[in-house]
């Protein structure tokens, strides 16, 4: 798939650092710590080893273990709106999507938002950005950054920069660089460390485009998981909602298959090249189909997180070589979850838990106990307070989020969050726009399935319905129990907390006249 004529080819020299930069040598910064803020597109928990799972003893994941073994892991972090461009727009400006105007995948970030990009530099940090960005508009707060076009390619992806800036939306642009991306990416953060300002504190966001699909990896992972038969997740064969009683039929394996077998015909034609194409089901009955588009998906996903995984590990013994480690928060975490065959399923973007969950670790030796779990429930609203908590810097303006510094410390507050507010904005009849809410044992979910003028979304309105699950009773939402008389007064205070977390965070649709009239007649 090749690109237009405005590409150039440069091999490592895309995003060459500021001169002034290169000549610098380590010091200690000010006492304040640096921050190396790592972020994966869709690597979820069921694939980090770390959570435990089906997968988990299969996982390579030296390196994420190692800063669990050394820091903290977070149990129960969740998004906001689970697809890549809100919930990145979210971790930046600490806003829900209703705030910071970023609803849906087709959505830009205005550069004049706040974000703790803008905090951290207005408070003496350096900053910098690398690899994906996906918010389509110029990124601002950083010092440098040299990020992909769009999605980004695995291999010999372009990069742009501030001198060659164009937005996303006005077609493929940049500089090619040879190379894996997740090795590229890496690459560039440490030669902007190894160049910083000694004497200033520094924020590193290090984005990488794995684990998106297409689950690409570098030849050095090929033949890993060769001859693995992987387990299944116990509703792997649950074919359409009427087993488990949810409410719309989700993205099913078999459409992977058919991207597949697309892509097979006509690599040149499809949006993406996949790895070891082609691939078929033809002859096989579906379960048999189902268990060859599960094997395929999830050996390349594992090949794909594993080099995640490799330079997670360049990026640590950097860290160590310069003698940074003791003063540097480093925190790993994706930007959502991602189903790998759960319900039949592969995609986000629901409120179940496979897509809910943002895996997430943190290290920071002189403030954070090694070896911790924490289950408080922590938000992608609060990355940026916590962020600017650590920076000595103040949150984004208008940052709905609080820190959770002093939570992982072991220290939570009496009056942290008990429940916390989703939703998906996106209408689509496979799947629905919804609400939700959520809480330490219960999950409400209302699908309103309406696109209320949102970008990107069908005109196919769905019918509204309700799901509720009891996460101690059925932790992978095999049963809608919204029906059972045993829940009826559970079901109805957690439709009372959806409607007060929607007052809370400012989520009324009071530009939408329609979205109110449905909550009126369905609550």
């Amino acid at each position: 798939m090749r690109r237009d004529g405005a590409i150039g080819l440069a091999a490592g020299l895309a995003c060459a650092l500021p001169a002034a930069a290169q000549t610098q040598q380590p010091a200690e910064p000010d006492g304040r710590p640096n921050i190396l803020f790592i972020l994966s597109d869709d690597h979820t928990a069921q694939s980090w080893g770390i959570y435990g799972g089906i997968l988990a003893p299969y996982v390579r994941n030296a390196h994420i273990a190692r800063l669990a073994d050394e820091g903290c892991v977070l149990d129960n972090c969740f998004c906001t709106n689970s697809i890549s461009v809100p919930s990145r727009a979210t971790i930046l400006t600490g806003q829900y999507s209703h705030r910071n105007g970023v609803y849906t995948l087709d959505d830009a970030l205005d550069p004049a938002h706040d974000n703790f990009a803008k905090r951290l530099g207005a408070a003496g940090y350096q900053t910098a950005l690398v690899g994906k960005w996906h918010l389509k508009k110029r990124p601002m707060g950083f010092d440098w950054f040299c990020v992909f076009h769009d999605q980004g390619e695995y291999v010999d992806p372009l990069f742009k920069t501030a001198d060659d800036w164009v937005d996303d939306t006005e077609g493929p642009h940049g500089t090619s660089e040879r190379g894996f991306s997740t090795d590229l990416v890496t690459d560039k953060a440490i030669d902007w460390i190894e160049g910083r300002d000694p004497d200033r504190p520094f924020l590193m966001c290090c984005h990488f485009k794995a684990t998106h699909e297409p689950w690409d990896f570098p030849e050095r992972n090929r033949r890993l998981y060769d001859g693995v038969t992987f387990p299944e997740p116990e509703n792997m064969m649950e074919f359409g909602p009427g087993r488990s009683g949810r409410t719309f039929e989700g993205r099913q394996l078999e459409n992977m298959a058919w991207r597949w077998e697309n892509a097979s015909r006509d690599p040149e034609a499809w949006w993406c090249r996949y790895p070891e194409l082609p691939f078929t089901t033809e002859g096989l009955d579906r379960t048999a189909a189902r268990r060859k588009i599960y094997q395929k998906l999830v050996r390349d996903y594992l090949r794909c997180g594993a080099t995640i995984d490799d330079n997670i590990g360049r990026l640590l013994d950097l860290l160590d070589r310069e003698g940074l480690a003791e003063n540097t928060v480093v925190i790993y975490v994706s930007d959502q979850g991602y189903f790998l065959g759960e319900h039949g399923f592969f995609d986000k973007r629901l409120f179940y838990e496979e897509s809910l969950r943002m895996p997430f670790v943190v290290r920071y030796p002189r403030e954070i106990p090694a070896g911790t779990r924490n289950a408080d429930i922590v938000l992608n609203t609060d990355f940026a307070s916590l962020l600017a908590d650590y920076a000595g810097a103040e949150a984004p303006d208008g940052a709905q989020g609080r820190s959770f510094r002093a939570n992982l410390r072991g220290e939570t507050p009496a009056d942290w969050r008990r429940s916390m507010y989703y939703r998906y904005w996106t209408q689509h009849e496979i799947r629905p726009a919804h609400i939700g809410v959520r809480n330490d044992r219960y999950k409400l979910l209302f699908v309103y399935g309406d696109r209320l003028g949102m970008t990107g979304s069908d005109a196919f309105v769905s019918a509204p319905a309700w799901e509720f699950y009891d996460l101690r009773e059925d932790p992978y939402e095999n049963r809608n129990a919204y029906g059972d008389p045993r829940y009826a007064e559970v079901v109805r205070a957690m439709k009372e907390e959806l409607l007060r977390l929607r007052e809370e965070v400012g989520d009324t649709d009071e530009a939408n006249p329609r979205m109110r009239e449905i909550i009126r007649t369905n609550f």
